[in-house]
């Protein structure tokens, strides 16, 4: 595989994605009909504002949240491309009460899970945003039933994110491997391999969690976020506090930068916000495959009682230094 920015064919994310699902067997078609998700999505994103994308579409979704015009059509587009790709059997939405079944493709053998538009409260104001994905493989006996899909994030066989921002950002691992991130071309339409390998930092002092909820949360997380910021080691430096709001904005810096990135549960959400299935498991294999040492606690082996979960503790993305040093 080349290194960043090369434009040799086999550097485009196609090519380097179907090298790595090779290993899993995952197919060409379902690599194809993510990335057309992501670019379709992101298409949409840079242009809400001039073609009266913004504001709310006046529904709601299977959490309760409001949802934005683009909440819908990035929905839609997942479906479309889930559908027409005939690998994908089982389809899980935040945007959808229940699951999607394609019974159009009886033989498929995949089951996706995904946020379509992860933070779309911040759409209007222009900040990143992003969608989190996840894939199961079904067995050979699948009966097509969403049950099937309560399962643990240790089942994933790929999982990844994709933030729109200055530019798309294509983060992606496989079961057991590495993480690598792409960066769209829009010159090219494609997304190109751009962050081979990418590992969080050994150590960096920044916390990021919406403090703004710290009333509600119970002591021992107060005094967790009061260690950071007031050390009690003489000549202690207190972690430096960055918080977006959306949950791929701040997961891909901690990626890049370290640190902590936290959504605890409080009095208000004795379960957390996150779900299970489409936000905290694939984003935990992630940094586990990135090498933290936090992500897996209770969250990537943790099973789902409904489709759409929450899921406590949520705290990702310290680096491990075991797995750093092995």
């Amino acid at each position: 595989m080349t290194s960043r920015m090369s434009y040799s064919p086999f550097s485009i994310s196609t090519a380097a994605l179907i090298s790595q699902a090779n290993l899993l067997k995952l197919t060409s078609l379902l690599c194809h009909a993510l990335q057309f998700s992501f670019k379709s999505i992101a298409y949409y994103i840079r242009r809400a504002s001039l073609i009266n994308l913004s504001g709310l579409a006046g529904s709601s979704n299977s959490t309760g949240d409001d949802q934005k015009k683009l909440d819908v059509i990035g929905n839609d587009i997942f479906v479309a491309a889930m559908r027409s790709s005939g690998k994908c059997r089982l389809l899980v939405s935040e945007e959808e009460d229940q699951c999607l079944i394609f019974n159009e493709n009886p033989k498929a053998r995949y089951a996706v899970v995904c946020d379509p538009i992860d933070g779309s409260s911040n759409l209007d104001a222009g900040v990143s945003v992003g969608t989190i994905f996840g894939i199961f493989k079904l067995g050979e006996d699948t009966e097509g039933k969403q049950e099937e899909l309560l399962l643990p994030g240790t089942e994933l066989v790929a999982s990844g994110f994709t933030m729109y921002g200055a530019s798309a950002q294509l983060v992606i691992t496989m079961k057991g491997g590495t993480v690598n991130g792409f960066t769209m071309d829009n010159a090219l339409g494609e997304f190109i391999l751009t962050h081979p390998n990418m590992r969080l930092p050994r150590s960096r002092a920044i916390y990021s969690t919406n403090e703004g909820n710290s009333l509600y949360w119970d002591e021992p997380v107060k005094e967790y976020f009061n260690s950071l910021k007031f050390p009690v080691e003489k000549d202690g430096k207190p972690y430096s506090a960055r918080y977006i709001g959306s949950m791929v904005a701040d997961a891909y810096r901690t990626l890049l930068y370290g640190g902590i990135f936290a959504y605890p549960a409080d009095k208000k959400s004795p379960k957390g916000k996150l779900r299970i299935l489409y936000e905290c498991a694939p984003m935990a294999m992630i940094f586990e495959n990135g090498k933290s040492s936090l992500a897996a606690l209770k969250t990537v082996g943790a099973s789902p009682y409904v489709l759409h979960a929450n899921v406590f503790p949520q705290l990702v993305a310290r680096p491990s230094t075991a797995a750093w040093n092995a």
